[in-house]
């Protein structure tokens, strides 16, 4: 997707136009309204994912010039049905609603440990199969994966799970530095308020961008969010939880530990006394990811962490992150976070001092205050113009906002970038383990 317009009126960029594939045009069932919404919830999700489509879609804001939609809330099994707040829901309708849907949500799902009921991905099957649009949102691409909805395509969720999704479903292009992804007939979004970017794509999709636009102002939200003018992609370093007790952790922990040092996929072999093949074999088993593009994220995330915390010329970067050459650093800090090492500096600098008013101080700037003041001051309960920070750091949520371009190959992890990264391919790797309970 283009970067954000505030007026709402941005282009789509060309790998928006490619997201009209030959199987995004299916024909709607004549029983399915293409101004039907269902929302298929579940018990145990949270409350702030399943009610952004119940905002989006549920409300009349014809006066606002937004086109209305006729939702359906949809029970996926039998009520009651619990938040994670313990608020108790009942649905309008059951699965049987779904039929008469031309778009069906999926807002979220309560365990990525946990199969969803068959009767509901039957449903949701049989939705798509008659030409409904099925959208999954944050963990809700789980539904969407187990269904088989997923099989051959691009998709995105909250970047804690992708490793888990890449891995438990092998044949889905997980792609977690996405805000959401349209593949036609079938979209998914990452975590919580990449759901509401999404609602608003679908609506800017089928209405325009000036219905799209009228619906953000509504919901004080901005039609798209930029696309890194905020240098505030996340990137994580932690692997599956799964990997913990596989002798590969031993080297994986090594090659960070040594992240400084000019070393390639096949050192790594090496120290697991393994054929380069086998070791990318194992390594993707468990992660999800190629071995080569989880050390090309760990040395962008290594150089990023530098950018942010020290002085070093962008130079001194490359070298202290195994790069054989800035260039190499350039492109592949490029590709992973949308933005050249230094403008990411430079965003993350403009914007750290107003964000280190809002952080607690530490217990010894405590102490500090407590004894230039004379008042006993306790963390979180101390004035916001006599804080003491410490340097900030860039949010988490602040993915792109574009459907993935199409795949290329990788890059060696030393070399100057000759191509793109395969999209989907290296989730697992620069990214946290799995836990059962779903989050914002």
């Amino acid at each position: 997707m283009s970067q954000e317009s505030g007026s709402g009126t941005a282009t789509e960029s060309p790998s928006q136009a490619a997201s009209a594939s030959p199987r995004a045009i299916r024909k709607l069932s004549a029983r399915r309204r293409p101004e039907v919404v269902a929302v298929l919830l579940f018990s145990g999700g949270p409350i702030f994912e399943s009610s952004i489509p119940l905002s989006v879609f549920g409300i009349d804001r014809q006066d606002a010039g937004v086109p209305r939609y006729r939702l359906l809330v949809c029970a996926g099994e039998d009520g009651p049905l619990r938040t994670t707040g313990g608020l108790e829901l009942t649905a309008p309708y059951g699965l049987e609603a779904l039929s008469r849907a031309g778009t069906v949500v999926v807002p979220t799902w309560r365990s990525i440990s946990q199969a969803p009921p068959p009767e509901a991905l039957e449903s949701i099957r049989r939705a798509h199969e008659e030409g409904a649009r099925i959208i999954g949102l944050c963990t809700g691409a789980f539904v969407l994966a187990a269904a088989g909805l997923l099989d051959g395509r691009p998709a995105t969720t909250h970047w804690m799970y992708a490793p888990t999704l890449a891995k438990r479903y092998p044949s889905v292009h997980v792609d977690p530095r996405e805000l959401f992804v349209d593949d036609g007939d079938v979209l998914t979004s990452a975590g919580t308020a990449a759901g509401i970017d999404l609602c608003l794509h679908v609506v800017r999709t089928d209405h325009g961008g000036e219905a799209a636009a009228a619906l953000a102002r509504r919901l004080v939200v901005p039609p798209r969010r930029a696309d890194w003018q905020s240098g505030q992609r996340h990137l994580d370093r932690s692997l599956p939880e799964e990997i913990g007790a596989d002798p590969l952790a031993e080297v994986v922990a090594w090659a960070l530990e040594h992240l400084h040092e000019q070393f390639d996929v096949e050192a790594l072999a090496a120290r697991a006394y393994m054929s380069r093949r086998t070791f990318d074999r194992r390594f993707r088993s468990l992660t999800g990811s190629a071995p080569l593009q989880w050390l090309i994220t760990q040395r962008v995330l290594q150089a990023q962490r530098l950018l942010e915390t020290s002085d070093y010329s962008v130079d001194e970067v490359a070298g202290r992150c195994g790069f054989r050459s800035p260039v190499a650093l350039r492109g592949h800090f490029r590709r992973q976070l949308g933005s050249s090492p230094a403008s990411y500096r430079a965003a993350y600098r403009a914007r750290s001092p107003q964000d280190d008013q809002e952080r607690p101080p530490a217990p010894a700037d405590l102490a500090a205050l407590r004894r230039t003041t004379g008042v006993p001051i306790a963390a979180g309960h101390v004035p916001v113009s006599q804080v003491l920070t410490a340097p900030g750091k860039p949010d988490s949520d602040g993915f792109a906002a574009r459907v993935p371009e199409q795949p290329g190959r990788g890059d060696p992890a030393d070399g100057p970038g000759r191509g793109r990264l395969r999209a989907g391919r290296g989730v697992g790797a620069a990214l946290p383990g799995p836990r059962d309970r779903p989050v914002g």
